[in-house]
């Protein structure tokens, strides 16, 4: 998916902006990239690939090169950047967080009237963050700029620019799907996706964008150079999976949540009387563990980790990109601890169920372990569409979700009329795909968090709440 990280101080701000970037590496493996503004030396920049190396390694070296009071960066899942602009607008740079659905037909615009070209890459695509700054620029001034791309954009786009007067301007995307949050400091301001990353580094909490704002910053004071709507779709998966866990987004903490959403699990199994005899509750770390260690608490079964993660030379389960060595990393990833899955009846809570491509491998290991029986929960409904908002999934298809691909399966087209009625295990065709995915993955059991209850456990408003990946309504 990706994240950015911004800094505007009165004193050098590349430290600050180093780690507060590194602390965002959760969110991308692809690129890095930093620019810093000083007054005597203008613009400095760099992008390293961090498909094979984290960010800090990458880019440690440029600590002693770098020089400046502002500076902007990003980690992106998608195309390098940030990029340097040069315009009727002036110099900036810029980076971007999102998802154009509609690249094809703003091109084709562009392309129109013969005089116009983007850079490509190897495969013939235009960098995002490029279409983004061209769209701006078709306006007479930055605020101008951004409302007009965000408009037109079929998707979603969270903007950041650092200007030639080394000023950061940052927009939260139209709905406000990923949150874009200020901290403060006695030297200055900075702007961040996950709000942690900047407490380490003594800025206090200051700011929250609301959907569509736009803010000007500079070490002396932030401003609102354009307001926030009233309307609000935040993206409910940064509390079930990929935000980290000590974020608050909308004042609502991510380990709580999760820890509150898996006692909402354990209570509503307990009163529909589907909750099985086990030895142990697990969660399939990292992510899974606090929903695990809150459906252990409301059901009064002991918590436990049947197997850890060897993490120390493979960090990450999505790397490398080949998706066979990526399998077999998982695989070696998973160390059993006998003591705690042989002859045991297990159940684990996984934050969802999406592709399921590491799950048969992740119960064939635990049956070879010895396990008795296991039991699967999702910590969130039946995924039934892709994201059409944000990167944070690689599904090119529907039916590569589990769910779609199941149902698919049962009835074919047909199943597509009745897919509300298939994300609800307590109807006939819920309760059929059930029963399929458990005979497909060997589960003795399985089930999924339902709509409510994740929005029970987020605590906002659901109207507020982006649930399309669940229910495709947008």
């Amino acid at each position: 998916m990706g994240g950015f990280f911004g800094v505007v101080s009165n004193r050098d701000c590349v430290v600050d902006l180093f780690f507060g970037l590194d602390y965002h590496s959760h969110l991308g493996t692809k690129y890095g990239g930093m620019v810093i503004y000083d007054e005597a030396a203008g613009f400095q920049r760099q992008i390293h690939s961090i498909d094979k190396t984290p960010f800090r390694t990458k880019f440690e070296q440029d600590l002693e090169v770098f020089s400046g009071t502002s500076g902007i960066g990003c980690i992106s899942d998608t195309d390098p950047q940030p990029l340097m602009v040069r315009s009727h607008l002036g110099v900036y740079a810029i980076t971007t967080v999102g998802i154009i659905n509609n690249t094809d037909a703003l091109l084709e615009k562009y392309f129109s009237d013969r005089t116009r070209q983007f850079m490509a890459t190897s495969s013939g695509r235009v960098n995002a963050t490029e279409i983004v700054a061209a769209l701006i620029n078709e306006k007479d001034d930055i605020v101008s700029g951004i409302l007009h791309a965000q408009e037109v954009i079929d998707g979603s786009m969270t903007i950041m620019l650092l200007t030639g007067k080394g000023e950061v301007i940052v927009a939260r995307d139209r709905m406000g799907r990923l949150p874009v949050i200020i901290g403060k400091n006695d030297d200055g301001y900075c702007v961040a996706f996950e709000s942690f990353a900047f407490q380490k580094m003594g800025y206090d909490m200051f700011y929250e964008l609301g959907s569509r704002e736009i803010v000007r910053m500079n070490p002396n004071g932030i401003g609102t150079i354009s307001p926030a709507s009233r309307d609000m779709k935040i993206c409910a998966f940064l509390w079930t999976y990929y935000g980290y866990p000590t974020s608050c987004y909308e004042g609502k903490n991510v380990e709580i949540m999760r820890c509150k959403n898996g006692k909402i699990m354990a209570r509503l199994e307990k009163e529909q009387g589907t909750m099985p005899d086990i030895d142990y509750v697990a969660g399939v770390p990292d992510s899974g563990v606090p929903h695990a260690i809150g459906y252990a608490s409301e059901s009064g079964v002991e918590f436990a980790r049947p197997f850890i993660k060897y993490t120390p030379t493979w960090s990450r389960s999505f790397m490398p990109t080949n998706q066979k060595i990526r399998n077999q990393v998982a695989k070696m990833k998973q160390i059993p601890v006998p003591e705690l899955i042989k002859d045991k009846k297990l159940l684990f809570v996984d934050d969802s169920i999406v592709r399921g491509t590491q799950l048969r491998e992740t119960v064939d290991f635990l049956y070879r372990s010895g396990a008795r029986e296991v039991h699967m929960r999702s910590a969130c409904p039946p995924i039934m569409y892709g994201c059409k908002y944000l990167n944070f999934s690689s599904s090119k298809s529907e039916n590569e979700l589990l769910a779609r691909r199941v149902i698919q399966d049962l009835e074919g087209d047909e199943g597509k009329k009745h897919l509300d009625e298939y994300a609800d295990s307590t109807t006939d065709r819920g309760k059929c795909m059930l029963k399929r995915i458990c005979e497909m993955f060997k589960f003795d059991s399985l089930g999924y968090q339902s709509l409510d209850g994740t929005l029970e456990a987020i605590g906002l408003d659901k109207d507020k709440v982006c649930t399309y990946c669940w229910t495709g309504k947008e």
